[in-house]
């Protein structure tokens, strides 16, 4: 008749458990989820540049279209400028090329919080086992 009582506890949580969480585990704990959700900040910060980066390369593509002699409007901060066709096309190269290194560093800075994560996770699933879920719902 004990081995049904074993069998029975066996699966379900105990609240009494050797658990215990100190005032380190609880900050690396809450590290970990300033982490997460840095990194889901930029993966939508990430989404947008991509975004821009595509429309300017569409931009691209259609200004070839244009006459030479065409005056192009370019925004510049706040301020639409005309330039000529071979001006404009100048000033979207730099702008590809500004916006390709911010999503370059963006996915750099993503990559190197991901690797602090993964250090914390080891750490707590190490200490917690699967007494602790640190893994998006994705």
């Amino acid at each position: 008749m004990s081995s049904k009582s074993d069998t029975k506890n066996k699966g379900t949580f105990q609240p009494d458990s050797d658990v215990h969480i100190t005032i380190d585990d609880q900050m690396k704990i809450n590290k970990f989820a300033n982490y997460n959700a840095k990194v889901e900040d930029l993966k939508e910060e990430l989404k947008i540049k991509q975004n821009e980066l595509k429309n300017l390369e569409e931009a691209g593509d259609e200004i070839e279209l244009l006459d030479d002699d065409t005056l192009i409007p370019f925004l510049i901060g706040e301020v639409f400028m005309s330039h000529d066709l071979s001006r404009t096309q100048e000033l979207l190269v730099e702008a590809k090329e500004k916006k390709k290194q911010e999503i370059e560093n963006i996915q750099k800075l993503s990559k190197d919080i991901q690797d602090k994560m993964g250090e914390l996770k080891a750490h707590l699933y190490g200490r917690f086992g699967s007494n602790i879920y640190l893994e998006n719902d994705e």
